[in-house]
């Protein structure tokens, strides 16, 4: 069967600000030192499984361009551009429907586009086994797969998956439940148990599999996305699908159909994931020197220490810092305490809540 790819590429990265803008989010920066984006990691670690031209980028029309000019190579019908936000549920439906009139059928990835993976040999490994896993179920049996990463610390900021450790077989295991972010007692419980991954967000199916899924537990989404499929290649497809995906409730895919579903399984993986969640994951992506600094750009310092600066081509020069984040772009220049890297958030709430629109 055909193995086909959905990267979620419509983010905003709010904390990588001011890196990260609306017009420029966290998927199109690059964060490491080769040079490359993380939406081009994306889809260059999959090119073992999917060709180029099976894969989706789902996106909104604001970074269309962005998606042409960092991804030269895929083929421009692959962008599909979201007319609003409606959560994972629909715009997943979204590229399942525009593949089901490609290929019928197909095997689908749906992966962000802003992770990074350090063992991509085995996150290949893992990812045919959950290839195979969706494609070779029981008839009449909806499969639907996810990856569940081993946790390694009591981490607050991730949802959990529960798994029968008794049902593995081969590496994949069956879903009892999802469980959402946890406070730190409970994630302690988890870690502690062994029977708890994090929920990385990556899921494999197919095509067919969860379009049923979502004709059954959501067809009010359904409805609308089967509009969309027979308007796909006419001249009402712009003007249906806006009209339709705007309708369509706003929901997750976990809430909206693995929660409601049975055939649910997880293959667990340690392959070096990291959600790249805010600044500080820069120490993790790029070798800190003998100070434990990470050091991006024209980057002077003395009597500095674990402390993460990234700038252009405007020298930046640092002295006597510790545990501090700098960020300088053209027009604004971060600078925090490590400790303090969540709240960059409400910072740019400060600046809507002022008008500041523009430093957004």
């Amino acid at each position: 069967m055909k193995t086909a790819a959905l990267i979620l590429a419509g983010g905003k990265g709010e904390r990588f600000w001011p890196g990260s803008r609306t017009s420029h989010p966290k998927q199109f920066l690059c964060l490491t030192g080769d040079g490359k984006t993380m939406i081009r990691h994306t889809v260059e670690r999959i090119l073992p499984i999917v060709n180029m031209e099976d894969i989706y980028v789902s996106t909104n029309e604001r970074y269309r361009q962005l998606v042409y000019e960092q991804l030269p190579e895929l083929p421009k019908e692959n962008v599909i551009c979201e007319p609003v936000g409606r959560n994972t549920a629909p715009g997943i439906g979204l590229g399942a429907v525009y593949m089901r009139r490609k290929y019928g059928d197909a095997v689908m990835l749906v992966l962000p586009s802003d992770h990074q993976i350090a063992f991509e040999d085995k996150y290949t490994e893992i990812l045919k086994k959950a290839v195979d896993t969706a494609e070779n179920g029981d008839e009449g049996e909806r499969r639907l797969v996810t990856l569940g990463i081993t946790p390694n610390e009591p981490e607050t900021g991730y949802g959990y998956i529960k798994f029968d450790r008794s049902s593995d077989a081969n590496g994949v295991c069956r879903v009892e439940r999802f469980v959402e972010k946890p406070d730190l007692e409970k994630a302690k419980q988890y870690l502690e148990s062994g029977d708890y991954l994090w929920n990385s967000g990556m899921f494999i199916w197919k095509v067919s599999a969860i379009l049923a899924s979502m004709e059954k537990n959501m067809p009010e989404v359904y409805k609308g996305l089967t509009d969309i499929e027979a308007a796909i290649g006419t001249n009402d497809e712009v003007e249906v699908l806006k009209s339709a995906f705007e309708a369509m409730p706003s929901q997750s895919v976990d809430y909206g159909i693995l929660e409601k579903e049975d055939s649910i399984y997880v293959c667990p993986g340690d392959f070096g994931w990291d959600d790249v969640g805010s600044w500080l994951a820069l120490s993790r992506l790029n070798a800190p020197d003998e100070n434990g600094n990470v050091f991006m750009g024209n980057v002077e310092s003395t009597s500095t220490k674990r402390t993460i600066v990234k700038a252009g081509d405007k020298l930046v020069a640092v002295v006597g810092l510790e545990d501090v984040v700098v960020v300088d772009t053209e027009d604004a220049t971060l600078i925090c305490s490590a400790e303090h890297t969540a709240d960059i958030k409400k910072l740019l709430e400060e600046l809507r809540s002022k008008g500041r629109e523009e430093y957004l």
